[in-house]
């Protein structure tokens, strides 16, 4: 049964990475459109953004494994 929660908690945090990540790239690229001049910025606000989205699956494996037990 830790196994399958295990399973779940990793798949949830995923998804919720991949989707936020798409929103946060499709923004940018929406900013980059409107203002061409502000690329640099928008650019590097993105980068930031995608890295602590990233961080959240990874936090979601370690409990995952720490509930798991291995």
């Amino acid at each position: 049964m830790n196994l399958l929660a295990a399973a779940i908690a990793i798949s949830l945090a995923a998804l919720g990475a991949s989707i936020g990540n798409g929103l946060i790239v499709s923004r940018t690229l929406e900013g980059i459109a409107r203002q061409p001049e502000a690329r640099g910025m928008l650019l590097t606000t993105m980068f930031i953004g995608v890295a602590l989205v990233e961080a959240i699956p990874i936090i979601a494996v370690v409990i995952a494994f720490m509930a798991f037990g291995a």
